[in-house]
C-alpha cells in the first residue's frame, strides 16, 4: 500500500493526548506547532478517522516547501503529483491561512494554489479548457507558517467531533472531543464508578462510556 505522510489536528493544549492515541494505534509520531505528524498508508487513515477520540481531523501532508513568493508557491505547488490523490473529476475547493510570513493575503495564496493544481490536473490528465469538478469533494488546505507553507487533504470530511450520536445541540454545547480529552486527563479507570453531577446533555458520561467499553469514537459515523 502507498503510505502518506498524515496529521492530526487537535486543540491547542491537547497534543500530547492525540500523540498517545496515535502512538497506541501502532504509529511513531512527531509533535510540531500543535499538529501530530505521522505515516501510514491508506488503512492507517482510516483507523485513525475510526479510533482517535480527542483529535480534529486527519489531514494527507501532500507538500511542504517554503514559499515567499507568490511565484515560489506556484511552482512548488504545480510540481505537487496531485494525480497521486485527485481524479480528473475532482471538486477541490481551497482553504487558507498565513501566520508571520511574507504572503500575508490568504485569498491570494487559495487562489494561487488552485490555479497551480489546475494546470497540474490539466496535464496529467490530458485536459484543456476548464476542469469538470463534478465528482467526489477533496478538501484542500494551504497553511503558511514563518514562510513555511504545507499543502493538506482533509480526509475526515465532517469533523470528528460529530461522533453521529447527537441530533440535537444544546445551547452551551461541548465539544465531543474535548469531552473525550477531559475523561483522559482524569485518569479514569472503567473499573471505578463515574459521577458527573452537572452533566448538561451528558457528553462527558457518554465520552466516558466510549472509551470503558472500548466503542470506537467513529462507530456511528
Amino acid at each position: 500500500m502507498t503510505k502518506f505522510q498524515l496529521v492530526a489536528t487537535s486543540a491547542m493544549g491537547l497534543e500530547s493526548i492525540v500523540a498517545d492515541e496515535v502512538k497506541a494505534l501502532g504509529y511513531e509520531t512527531r509533535t510540531e506547532n500543535g499538529k501530530i505528524y505521522f505515516e501510514g498508508d491508506e488503512r492507517a487513515i482510516a483507523r485513525a478517522n475510526l479510533w482517535l477520540r480527542v483529535a480534529d481531523r486527519v489531514k494527507i501532508v501532500a507538500a511542504q516547501f517554503p514559499a515567499t513568493t507568490f511565484e515560489e508557491l506556484f511552482e512548488n505547488t504545480k510540481s505537487v503529483e496531485w494525480e497521486r490523490y485527485l481524479p480528473v473529476d475532482a471538486n477541490f475547493p481551497v482553504s487558507g491561512k498565513s501566520v508571520k510570513s511574507k504572503l500575508f493575503s490568504v485569498p491570494d495564496c487559495q487562489a494561487i494554489v488552485k490555479k497551480a493544481i489546475v494546470e497540474r490536473l490539466k496535464t496529467a490528465y490530458k485536459k484543456t479548457g476548464l476542469l469538470d469538478e463534478s465528482g467526489a469533494t477533496f478538501k484542500i488546505e494551504v497553511s503558511i507558517l514563518k514562510d513555511m507553507a504545507t499543502l493538506t487533504i482533509d480526509t475526515s470530511g465532517a469533523g470528528l467531533h460529530k461522533r453521529g450520536y447527537r441530533v440535537g445541540q444544546g445551547d452551551a454545547p461541548l465539544k465531543e472531543t474535548l469531552a473525550a480529552a477531559l475523561v483522559k486527563i482524569s485518569k479514569w479507570s472503567p473499573h471505578r464508578p463515574f459521577a458527573d453531577l452537572f452533566c448538561g446533555s451528558g457528553t462527558i458520561p457518554i465520552e466516558a462510556a466510549l472509551i470503558g467499553q472500548n466503542i470506537a469514537p467513529g462507530y456511528n459515523r
